[in-house]
């Protein structure tokens, strides 16, 4: 296995994996299938914010796993928070993947000069939450039937995870 940071050349690989999440279960709150098109939009705009695809693909190149993050909210106080997410694929799941990109992602935000990493989960995803208390993150609070999916309200939790950051905040 390889960690690498991903580019468009991953699109397929990546769009089966969020299809796959949207279809079967709550991680994602879409209902329609993400297309083609919408990968290039989203690939492009990672690239633009500077926001990196982390993955693991193994020896054939195919990938296991992958996680990003982006703003959180978009008014400007808010530029040293970024949100995360991480999916793995579905026959490469319970193998400690989500472990290794989450610790990543972390990585990446402090390097970058992030100071907060938040996750929405939702509350019946017992994997992600045990998977976020290991790295420490924070829970913070619950929306209750935020969303609705599969005939069922859901419950949506957050948490946190504050960064040793040494970057000096700045209001421009």
């Amino acid at each position: 296995m390889e960690i690498i940071f991903c580019d468009a050349s991953y699109s397929n690989q990546i769009l089966d994996i969020f299809n796959d999440a949207i279809i079967n279960s709550t991680a994602l709150y879409d209902y329609k299938p993400r297309t083609m098109e919408s990968m290039k939009s989203w690939f492009e705009n990672k690239e633009k914010s500077k926001y990196p695809v982390i993955g693991i693909i193994d020896e054939q190149n195919q990938l296991l796993g992958f996680g990003s993050y982006g703003v959180f909210r978009a008014w400007p106080a808010y530029k040293y928070t970024v949100e995360h997410s991480l999916y793995i694929h579905r026959n490469y799941r319970g193998q400690g993947l989500g472990k290794i990109i989450l610790q990543k992602i972390i990585e990446n935000a402090v390097n970058q000069g992030y100071h907060c990493l938040i996750a929405g989960i939702d509350s019946a995803n017992e994997a992600s939450i045990k998977l976020h208390k290991i790295y420490e993150f924070e829970y913070c609070g619950k929306i209750k039937q935020v969303g609705y999916k599969f005939s069922n309200w859901l419950d949506l939790e957050f948490y946190q995870l504050i960064l040793k950051t040494t970057i000096i905040p700045n209001e421009e």
